[in-house]
């Protein structure tokens, strides 16, 4: 094989011709023969038994070059990205496959290629920066979620409230019609947990053991059923139980229960510990994006549509993959939000885009600042990433493509360079509001007689 020549071409594309020699290509042939010679038949030869001369003499000297073709073409693309060094960034299309007079074959790819990246000003850059700061109700929010996670219930002889569970059978029915899937028995439902349709558990408020309760609702126009998508219905709800939950009290044993702490105040301490980590890595983020952003707004770079089209679809492979994880069917989740596999892929192109943006952007600072990742760098990201999965380290080597973890390590590099090389403002104050200066009045003994109320 030989790349006879890369042509540059506009929108960030290039045009690859390779030859292939006449005797890889006639190897080629004979292999595509050898494929499909028990189908072809001939008369005088039993079944697989004539000849390839026979066959291209009867159908066409070119019986077998589309399959030898399409044999051939991955490996002299796969032979010409590496012999020429090209940036492909996407999956190439077969311009022209042409057979020449002396059976050589000349291919010719057109193929997305990394785009030239000119970049302005990405040192010195100014943004604001926010002061992580946690507030005491977050903490409090923490505490209550504990105390939730490990309270308990117990049988009370009232009405139901909020945040009571009531144990229940339920039928729906849509003009008196009992529908499907809409039946339970000694079904717990927590009354706010909005585990079923928005108007149905705030019905049962005031509800006790025995009683019985009809429950008028109207299913969501987003349902994932067509026949009850937007349509009245009435559950006819038989109540057996009210619970009550009886959450734990907020002391030093609580601490100890719930964590390696001895008292309430050290646990409070690490929840803002935490908490202002959290904090602190989402100002962080925010200020970095903030930077980026005006990186990537001047920066100039011909980004091919394929390269888009090819960050959009691995966009929506992630998000079926997390949602399918969730244990939602991708096609179900699509449905309840009335929306097609199109829409879906339109909406996330302006994601895809400004992704691709700002990886561009972040190598060509890692290009010209010279910045490289090292053996130790590697190491650091490998034993991250097994904390992560919970994993070995030999694990992740063999599962992480080598050079995703590099690309990944020097992108967050020139990240930190970007910020190093920033000027952090402060917040600006929040102004008081201006009050109204209130209307001068006029003294009562110097206001004109006929403001004065009427004699009646």
């Amino acid at each position: 094989m030989e790349v006879k020549n890369v042509e540059k071409r506009e929108n960030s594309a290039a045009a690859i011709q390779v030859v292939v020699s006449p005797e890889e290509f006639d190897k080629a042939v004979e292999k595509a023969y050898k494929k499909n010679k028990n189908s072809i038949y001939i008369p005088g030869f039993r079944k697989g038994k004539a000849p390839r001369k026979i066959i291209e003499k009867m159908y066409g000297a070119g019986v077998f070059y589309d399959d030898a073709i399409n044999d051939l073409a991955p490996e002299a693309y796969l032979f010409a990205i590496k012999e020429k060094e090209v940036k492909a960034v996407a999956t190439p299309s077969v311009e022209s496959a042409n057979v020449t007079d002396d059976k050589a074959l000349e291919l010719t790819y057109v193929v997305a290629v990394y785009p030239e990246v000119t970049l302005g000003q990405y040192k010195g850059l100014e943004a604001v920066r926010k002061e992580p700061k946690v507030e005491d109700y977050e903490i409090d929010a923490e505490l209550q979620t504990l105390r939730n996670r490990n309270s308990s219930i117990e049988t009370v002889e009232r009405e139901a409230k909020f945040g009571d569970t009531v144990v229940i059978d339920y039928e729906g029915f849509q003009d008196g019609v009992a529908f499907e899937g809409g039946k339970g028995e000694n079904y717990s439902l927590e009354i706010g947990s909005n585990t079923f349709i928005p108007g149905f558990e705030v019905q049962l408020i005031g509800a006790k053991a025995g009683d019985d309760v009809d429950v008028n609702v109207t299913f969501p126009q987003q349902y994932h059923s067509e026949e009850l998508a937007g349509k009245p219905a009435v559950f006819k709800v038989k109540v057996h139980e009210v619970k009550e939950k009886i959450l734990p009290e907020l002391d030093d044993e609580f601490a100890k229960d719930v964590s390696e702490f001895d008292t309430l105040e050290e646990y409070k301490k690490s929840i803002y510990d935490k908490l202002y980590q959290q904090k602190q890595d989402q100002t962080h983020d925010e200020f970095l994006d903030l930077l980026l952003a005006q990186i990537t707004d001047g920066m100039q770079a011909d980004i091919n549509k394929a390269m888009v089209d090819e960050r959009v679809e691995r966009v929506l492979e992630d998000n079926a993959q997390r949602i399918q994880s969730q244990g939602i069917p991708f096609e179900q989740y699509l449905q309840m939000f009335g929306m097609t596999l199109d829409q879906l892929r339109e909406q996330s192109r302006p994601n895809a885009e400004k992704q691709l943006r700002t990886e561009l952007a972040l190598t060509k600072i890692a290009e010209l600042e010279g910045l490289e990742v090292t053996d130790e760098d590697k190491e650091k990201e490998y034993q991250k990433m097994a904390d992560q999965y919970k994993v070995d380290v030999d694990s992740v080597k063999e599962f992480f493509d080598l050079d995703v973890v590099n690309d990944s390590i020097l992108m967050n590099k020139a990240a930190e360079f970007v910020i190093a090389n920033a000027v952090a403002l402060p917040e600006p104050e929040e102004k008081p509001a201006e009050e109204t200066p209130a209307a001068e009045e006029t003294p009562a003994e110097e206001k004109p007689a006929e403001e004065a109320p009427a004699a009646e």
